[in-house]
């Protein structure tokens, strides 16, 4: 029989931005269930969503915030900080995209796509680690994107952010070291998420193809992902890495060959 494992995160205060769903909800949700306190920020929190973390981790402190703007960021985690009386775990997951061909990128579009993805993880990462430094502990979660790895029509300004994101998570890995707080990247495939919305079968056939597990993710399955990149008793000794949790979409064959042809070279 398995046994379920100990995090040792109970007790632990989190902030989670983007949590009022979609993958940052999935995440919030495994938190609560491992006793986590928390403080969830969305720019439209959903109220059945928060009464359903209410329910598992009692006084969720609910934020109203857009990450992409620094002042709001600000107030955000000095919210939490009030709410919770400290945050031990910082989870950035709040992002957004304004598709717009190259030959077509606006200046509004692109802007509102890097402050979402990116400065929001800027802003909100500063205002917890300056936190955290004081206390010499913590741990960051940062929610990145396969974009990086795959290049997707329409896609620059988040692919963009997405690659900026890896590189300023390594950079604050390398800084806060020093001070006792890890920092990782969960990065997720395909999930049926709000921002993938208006995706026709059609197109999700021919994406499924490019998968090899042959199926979209639910997001129940990044929370023990995060969970383990979270605790300090399950992975102590992580810091700047990244847990890829595509269904094997990175991979991504050149397709060549029939799915009879795939499938017959390793049947008996």
């Amino acid at each position: 029989m398995a046994t379920a494992l100990d995090t040792g995160l109970t007790g632990n205060r989190a902030l989670v931005t983007g949590g009022a769903r979609g993958i940052g909800l999935a995440i919030a949700t495994a938190l609560a269930g491992e006793g986590v306190h928390l403080a969830i920020a969305d720019l439209d929190p959903d109220p059945e969503a928060l009464a359903g973390l209410d329910r598992i981790s009692s006084g969720v402190v609910a934020i109203r915030a857009d990450v992409g703007v620094e002042a709001e960021a600000v107030r955000m985690v000095k919210e939490a900080e009030a709410g919770l009386g400290g945050i031990d775990l910082f989870v950035s997951n709040a992002g957004a995209a304004w598709h717009e061909p190259v030959t077509r990128i606006t200046g509004e579009a692109f802007y509102r796509t890097l402050n979402t993805n990116l400065a929001g993880c800027v802003w909100g990462a500063r205002e917890t680690a300056r936190r955290m430094t004081a206390r010499r502990q913590g741990a960051m979660l940062i929610v990145g994107s396969t974009v990086r790895f795959c290049p997707a029509y329409r896609e620059g300004a988040y692919r963009a952010a997405k690659t900026g994101l890896k590189a300023y998570m390594e950079t604050l890995a390398l800084e806060l070291a020093p001070f006792g707080i890890r920092v990782n990247m969960l990065t997720p495939g395909h999930y049926p998420t709000r921002i993938n919305a208006g995706l026709t079968e059609e197109k999700a056939q021919r994406l499924r193809r490019e998968i090899p597990l042959r199926r979209f993710g639910s997001t129940d399955e990044l929370g023990p992902a995060a969970l383990f990149l979270l605790s300090n008793r399950l992975s102590s000794y992580i810091t700047g890495a990244e847990l890829v949790v595509d269904g094997g979409l990175a991979l991504r064959a050149l397709a060549m060959h029939s799915e009879d042809e795939i499938v017959g070279w390793n049947s008996e």
